[in-house]
């Protein structure tokens, strides 16, 4: 099968490009800048070519002589980055409408009870608009995802390591059902196989925890010793801005990530375990740390640990400073 993967330079993107390569498929790697794909271990074996989502013209030219198009690209930074999305997808399902792609596979978010924020809102928004288009969409709805370079986990991994006392907002036990990379790629792979579909699946690991359980796990694995300090008023906004300031990623991503917090982000189904991956055994939330943490630097290479850095990452990817 010929896949194109928009959003190939991102974390997801990066890692699926080697297991769709080694599974046999012929894939187009797509960027906004072209040259920026030289810098991953697949590049010379795949097709590369230029896509800018917000531009339909640029979206349009991209999207021809394909069988399916996994759409990885999100907004995180700030702005009217919900009307900037929305007008993606508009372009990418006329775009797949037009040259005939069989199906589409988009990596969006649990949507839980409750008040949404605008980057749940928005990535909700993007999986309606694709369910809606006459090309089959399987959307896959994950939470945490960990592994080495994924935002959320390198934000807890910061956490983990530099502060010397864990404080815990009352609101942090909240329930979470991380889910390991190697498992995310899998599903995603297995989305192009069989029947088209046209459905979204929640997809999580075997375990439900909470973010301060989830804080305890990280530091047993990374043989850190962090007493968690209760705190009975911490708004989120103020706690996304301290962990911003903390982590030195940018302050938009980490607020968006903090103000999920306040949800319940579990699964409300299993189909995927069922129709996509039966018989899988997923990866136990302390491997996928414990492997994350083993300094590896070939994620993006066919036959390399998934779970691990790829020399492309960010250079902020893996990097600490610890208080003991």
């Amino acid at each position: 099968m010929r896949v194109l993967v928009a959003g190939a330079t991102g974390y997801i993107g990066s890692r699926l490009i080697p297991a769709l390569l080694e599974q046999g498929h012929e894939v187009v790697a797509t960027a906004r800048c072209t040259d920026a794909l030289a810098a991953y271990a697949w590049f010379d074996a795949v097709t590369t070519r230029h896509l800018d989502v917000e531009d339909t013209v640029s979206v349009h030219l991209a999207i021809r002589d394909v069988d399916a198009v996994v759409y990885l690209v999100h907004s995180m930074g700030a702005g009217e980055f919900v009307d900037r999305d929305r007008e993606a997808a508009e372009y990418v399902v006329a775009a797949c409408a037009y040259a005939g792609v069989g199906r589409i596979v988009y990596l969006s978010g649990l949507v839980p009870e409750g008040e949404l924020s605008d980057h749940l809102r928005s990535r909700l928004e993007v999986e309606e608009l694709l369910l809606e288009g006459p090309t089959p969409a399987t959307v896959l709805r994950a939470s945490m995802v960990i592994g080495a370079g994924s935002l959320s986990f390198e934000v807890l991994r910061r956490v983990g390591d530099r502060l010397p006392v864990a404080a815990v907002p009352l609101w942090m036990n909240r329930r979470i059902q991380p889910i390991a990379v190697s498992d995310v790629v899998a599903l995603i792979a297995a989305s192009l196989e069989g029947e088209p579909r046209n459905r979204h699946y929640d997809v999580g690991g075997d375990e439900v925890v909470s973010y301060a359980e989830l804080l305890a796990r990280y530091a047993a694995a990374a043989g850190v010793s962090r007493p968690h300090v209760p705190v009975l008023f911490a708004p989120t906004v103020l706690v996304g801005e301290a962990v911003a300031a903390l982590t030195g990623v940018p302050r938009s991503t980490v607020k968006a990530l903090v103000k999920s917090l306040s949800h319940d982000m579990v699964c409300a189904e299993e189909d995927a375990r069922h129709e996509l991956l039966p018989g899988r055994t997923y990866l136990s939330i302390d491997r996928a740390i414990e492997r994350s943490l083993a300094g590896g630097r070939d994620a993006t290479a066919v036959h390399g640990d998934v779970q691990g850095e790829a020399q492309s990452d960010p250079g902020w990817v893996g990097s600490t400073w610890r208080l003991t």
